[in-house]
């Protein structure tokens, strides 16, 4: 598949996506959580309290966050995000999945700042049973500040794939047959915050935050968790599933199509990668990170 093709084809799965959304009411399903008035829910015009978009900002004395009113065990989770323009150096979106307490779950989007001009840096993370460590990052092939982009959690019982408008940037496989956790009885909340990281977010923390900018700000729109299980508590099993296991997300794993883009991502965005850092790990890569 050559290049071109490939970014048509990103185009035209981010333009079918993005037209398939309708605007949601936010408020049926996420909660604001802190910030102190920082964060808020507005209009698509900015001047009517619809809903339909949620502005999280950060400032010197404070950052804000929001999570799902539900939280979820498996499922297919989409939100729309417009990240901060301009100069965000030192500054962290974060969109992600986590269960509570010591041996808790995440899956992670996480947005790092830059100076103008440079492209932001896309920081994904897999936690299972507590044990994370599994970074790998990416540089978007488009501006995020100019326009709402969709960025995807699939969740299922075989494996974790994150997308951005539609095209899988990367995939966790259920490799439970060779002692490596997978989350699989942690029902997660949806989170997303922004917050002032600049001891390391740009260049390592050389580059700080320069609050002259702030307030910092992030937008989001159409929060979709319609094919994803609804969990009453915190460590349900897969029963609460049970009216979704014929769901074609519950079995959905990469064909040969999206093994092809997701290596074309790979070769040509990815900036780090744990599972090639030979100083971090001296003595050997993690376990999954070898075929079977």
């Amino acid at each position: 598949m050559g290049n071109k093709m490939v970014m048509i084809s990103f185009v035209v799965v981010g333009s079918l996506l993005m037209a398939a959304m309708a605007d949601v009411d936010l408020s049926r399903d996420l909660e604001i959580t802190w910030g102190d008035g920082r964060a808020r829910m507005v209009g698509n015009n900015n001047n009517d309290n619809d809903g339909h978009i949620l502005k999280l900002s950060l400032d010197r004395d404070s950052g804000s966050g929001f999570r799902s009113r539900n939280q979820y065990l498996f499922g297919k989770i989409d939100v729309q995000i417009k990240l901060v323009p301009g100069n965000s150096a030192g500054t962290v979106t974060a969109y992600y999945l986590s269960s509570l307490g010591l041996t808790h779950d995440e899956i992670d989007f996480e947005f790092l700042g830059n100076l103008s001009g440079e492209p932001y840096i896309v920081h994904t993370n897999i936690y299972s049973q507590g044990k994370g460590d599994r970074e790998q990052q990416f540089y978007l092939w488009f501006d995020p500040t100019k326009n709402f982009h969709t960025y995807s959690i699939l969740w299922n019982p075989h494996n974790i794939i994150l997308y951005v408008d539609g095209t899988p940037i990367r995939v966790f496989k259920n490799m439970e047959s060779r002692r490596i956790p997978y989350p699989k009885s942690q029902a997660m909340r949806v989170y997303s915050s922004i917050w002032n990281a600049d001891q390391w977010a740009t260049r390592g923390g050389a580059v700080k935050t320069d609050w002259t900018q702030a307030p910092f700000v992030a937008s989001y729109r159409n929060f979709n968790a319609l094919h994803a299980c609804i969990s009453t508590n915190s460590s349900s099993s897969s029963s609460s599933c049970s009216s979704h296991q014929q769901q074609p997300w519950m079995k959905h794993s990469l064909n040969a199509s999206g093994e092809a883009m997701i290596n074309w991502v790979q070769k040509n965005f990815m900036i780090y990668n744990y599972c090639t850092d030979t100083q971090r790990f001296p003595r050997g890569f993690p376990p999954e990170c070898s075929s079977p």
